[in-house]
């Protein structure tokens, strides 16, 4: 019993992460984000006030705008924080989904910055890996790219056999009408071509089947096109999406219960860490972390407006263009490519299984020739070029042995019939002879031990101490929002556990 109560502050310790949360937020510029209130009319919940009890209600695990409505009139800290605000539920899901869209991003960098400076972390070495979190979306109501695509062909088909019957129709005719275009383009021109062909049957005797077909052709089928297009246009590049987040794409996740490689709507979350904190993120719409490195890194220079010294990362971003984006920026890349491992383990004593593959064939460049197994040369005979996902040309240079008839080695060097022709990329395979070397320099043993526990125990954290497996919002926006606040929170616990 006390004769007055006790003001909040002194419920509150000193160290405790509801501090952290404040003093660090407090720092922080908002200038953008208040710029979009326009003022005037009844008075609003002053938007750090929300911001700094979303970041807190993050790091609480409470992620749900009704439970942090809650908590606001319960928990001590919460009211605290606050200043004894309340506001409800929908004020903190709007401003969650609609003020920090586009907004947050800039926040964010503004706290990494201010832990750098205070020396929790380094912007010059980055620890890149990628994780798939599950969509706030149906699992079973979804679209397919080859569906799509199916689905057109189909109309196009069945267009055409309806002008092979009015073909039939006027074998007898001299005069045939005009052919139309038979192409399932938009829905004008499939309700023209119907149309086209209603007109060349019009006072011939058709049968039953036929006019059905053309009637549920002329009510279906255009808007089915049009349903097509817009569907097509959300998914871009894709091979699927969900209907009820069109921003979602179907991907194998780790977590499967029932071991039947189920695929769900999920986003790909890329993360630049550094001693455990989470310095950039960005989501990728593709299953696959290769496609995704270098827009991620161009988001990390657009937001720091410096690049990194160093780059690690896993075999998973091992390809050609992401060695070229990472040399062109005078970036040192500690970054494997397949088979690395398996080279390793064959240099410790075990035995080469593959001693015929092109790479492993000596290449004189002076020359241009590449020497089969046997030691005869093989002559240049052209080149061949192949485009990425991403559009990035790739050249591989072809040789040809000049006889492989009789040769002791053919049985395990090809089965091809003729003699062998081999494709040889020369500046991959410099670009992989670069990257061995940075990976088996004592930096490069240095960062693959520290990848480790650095990207991936980030990961591990937000999926099972902060429990976040799947998003709440829905939409790319709202979803970059939502980890941008999972992020921030990871690294502000991370500041009151090191405090």
């Amino acid at each position: 019993m006390s004769l007055l109560p006790p003001s909040y502050d002194e419920l509150v310790p000193q160290h405790h992460p509801v501090r952290i949360v404040n003093t660090i937020l407090d720092s922080v510029d908002l200038i953008s984000l208040e710029q979009t209130y326009r003022g005037g009319g009844t008075s609003s919940y002053h938007p750090k006030v929300l911001l700094k009890i979303l970041v807190y209600a993050y790091l609480r695990n409470l992620y749900s705008s009704r439970k942090i409505e809650q908590a606001l009139n319960e928990n001590i800290h919460f009211i605290w924080l606050s200043g004894g605000a309340k506001p409800d539920h929908n004020t903190i899901s709007n401003f969650r989904s609609g003020k920090l869209k586009d907004k947050f991003k800039q926040i964010f960098n503004q706290v990494v910055v201010l832990l750098a400076e205070q020396g929790y972390l380094s912007l010059k070495e980055l620890y890149v890996d990628g994780t798939k979190i599950e969509a706030n979306a149906n699992r079973y109501t979804f679209v397919w790219g080859k569906s799509i695509k199916t689905s057109r062909e189909r109309i196009e088909k069945q267009l055409r056999e309806l002008w092979n019957y009015v073909e039939k129709v006027y074998a007898e005719q001299e005069q045939l009408p005009n052919t139309p275009e038979f192409e399932a383009i938009d829905p004008e021109k499939v309700s023209a071509t119907i149309a086209q062909i209603n007109q060349a049957l019009e006072g011939k005797a058709v049968e039953k089947k036929i006019k059905q077909k053309l009637g549920y052709a002329q009510k279906h089928w255009p808007g089915n096109i049009a349903r097509y297009n817009e569907q097509q246009k959300k998914l871009g590049h894709r091979g699927s999406m969900s209907k009820t987040d069109p921003g979602a794409t179907f991907m194998r996740m780790k977590d499967d219960p029932m071991k039947n490689g189920q695929l769900k709507p999920a986003y790909n979350l890329q993360a630049s860490t550094n001693n455990q904190f989470i310095v950039n993120y960005t989501l990728a719409q593709t299953t696959a972390d290769t496609t995704a490195l270098i827009a991620h890194l161009e988001d990390f220079q657009e937001s720091y407006l410096q690049t990194p010294q160093s780059l690690t990362a896993d075999a998973g971003y091992g390809s050609q263009e992401n060695y070229q984006a990472l040399e062109n920026k005078d970036i040192e890349a500690y970054v494997k490519y397949n088979y690395f491992h398996k080279e390793q383990r064959q240099t410790n004593g075990k035995q080469d299984k593959a001693p015929f593959h092109p790479d492993k064939l000596y290449y004189n460049k002076e020359t241009d020739t590449c020497y089969c197994p046997m030691g005869q040369p093989m002559e240049h005979i052209g080149q061949q070029k192949r485009k990425t996902g991403n559009g990035y040309l790739q050249v591989y240079d072809l040789y040809r042995a000049k006889n492989c008839k009789g040769c002791p080695l053919r049985g395990s060097c090809h089965k091809a019939k003729g003699n062998r022709i081999i494709m040889r990329n020369h500046e991959l395979i410099r670009l992989k002879a670069k990257a061995k070397a940075l990976l088996l320099s004592k930096e490069g043993i240095a960062h693959r031990k520290r990848r480790c526990w650095d990207v991936e125990a980030v990961f591990g954290n937000i999926k099972q101490n902060m429990d976040f497996k799947r998003f709440m919002l829905r939409g790319l926006d709202k979803v970059e929002t939502e980890i941008g606040l999972v992020a921030m929170a990871h690294n502000l616990k991370k500041v009151g556990i090191r405090a």
